[in-house]
């Protein structure tokens, strides 16, 4: 199990280790002393917003930037100073970076032709490639000929044409349309899991991280925020940004009362997870997401209650996003999530009251800075 914010795993060797990695751009900072350690068979994704350092992480692990300070470290190599060329590794860019002035088969071919290997092996391989992506047949196009989707297949089969140790995709999908994407991105994890070739992606897209990673690091301003699983990172996040950045979240500000109790206006809430040694009377942000609110019947006694009213109602399809004012808060104000069928159920609309549930075991608290 890995250590949420440290990516340290204990009992397994690391076939990909970064070590107290810093870059530098002249004066500025774009990465300060990651650390990192990546597991065989792993598909890893670094996610955070643009200029966060996790495309210049990317790179520095590729050799296509050179770390000011640190080491890289694969499968037992120091490859801290080794050019792009000497390093294991296939990488899929966004722009799919294809030759347009050769075929597919040809674009395949091209770094196995640089290796000297036999015709009939090239061919044989090339063919392989075709079928893992579902290109059989389209040997002879030019990229103009295909779709965007169809070119970053070719792209990705490119890239594990050498059987590299290490598969680095820098934003794949984000050109493609969503469709597109989505189904993609199902086909890429499904492949890497067949092949269990150990994968670094770079993505922006938080639903991309969450349903393709085994784990996720979160990166912000060069360093790393949080390590873990999608549900770590998503149910467990370590920090205001991490909460905020992956999926939507209330913050609301409140006040310790106890070892496990914190308050909301006149509201007290219990907390499952405790306060970390919070003393009383600290002040803090209460985070809880949209989807953990529960709507209770009205006249039962039912710990971490509060009354609210509804004073916004949106539908957005699978769910309803609602608005509420919560009584005795000082008109606090927050966002919680409903299935069609509660809205229907409770008869829940603009201007109505209820008797909302705060779960214990779903709220997040942070010592403000």
């Amino acid at each position: 199990m890995s250590e949420s914010g440290t990516g340290v795993e204990t009992g397994r060797a690391a076939y990909l280790r970064i070590e107290n990695l810093t870059k530098m751009f002249g004066s500025f900072t774009a990465l300060k002393d990651v650390s990192l350690e990546v597991y065989e068979g792993e598909f890893v994704c670094f996610l955070g917003p643009s200029g966060c350092g996790k495309t210049t992480l990317l790179r520095c692990i590729a050799g296509l930037d050179i770390q000011t300070e640190g080491r890289v470290i694969q499968a037992g190599n120091d490859i801290s100073t080794l050019p792009p060329a000497a390093r294991d590794f296939g990488i899929v860019f966004q722009s799919y970076a294809l030759f347009p002035n050769l075929t597919v088969y040809k674009n395949l071919a091209y770094g196995l032709e640089n290796r000297r290997l036999k015709k009939q092996d090239i061919k044989k391989r090339v063919e392989e490639l075709l079928e893992l992506v579902g290109l059989v047949g389209q040997d002879q196009k030019y990229p103009a000929q295909l779709s965007g989707g169809q070119q970053q297949r070719v792209a990705l089969a490119r890239a594990l044409a050498t059987s590299p140790g290490l598969l680095l995709l820098d934003e794949p999908l984000s050109a493609l349309d969503a469709k597109v994407r989505v189904y993609l991105r199902h086909e890429v994890r499904q492949l890497q899991r067949r092949l269990g070739v150990t994968t670094i992606m770079v993505t922006h897209d938080q639903e991309e991280a969450l349903t393709m990673a085994d784990r996720i690091v979160v990166m912000d301003q060069g360093i790393i925020g949080q390590v873990g699983t999608p549900i770590e990172i998503y149910g467990a996040p370590s920090t205001p940004f991490v909460a905020d950045f992956v999926g939507t979240m209330n913050f609301l500000p409140g006040v310790v009362l106890g070892p496990r109790r914190v308050g909301l206006g006149h509201i007290e809430l219990d907390c499952a997870a405790g306060l970390d040694g919070l003393d009383q009377g600290t002040e803090v942000t209460v985070c809880i997401r949209p989807e953990d609110f529960v709507v209770q019947d009205t006249g039962r006694d039912v710990g971490n209650a509060a009354r609210a009213r509804v004073d916004d109602l949106e539908f957005l399809g699978a769910f309803y996003r609602a608005t509420l004012a919560v009584e005795e808060t000082d008109d606090l104000s927050v966002t919680a999530d409903f299935a069609p069928g509660i809205v229907n159920d409770r008869d829940i609309r603009e201007g109505a009251d209820l008797m909302v549930v705060f779960p214990d075991d779903r709220i997040r608290v942070f010592a403000n800075r």
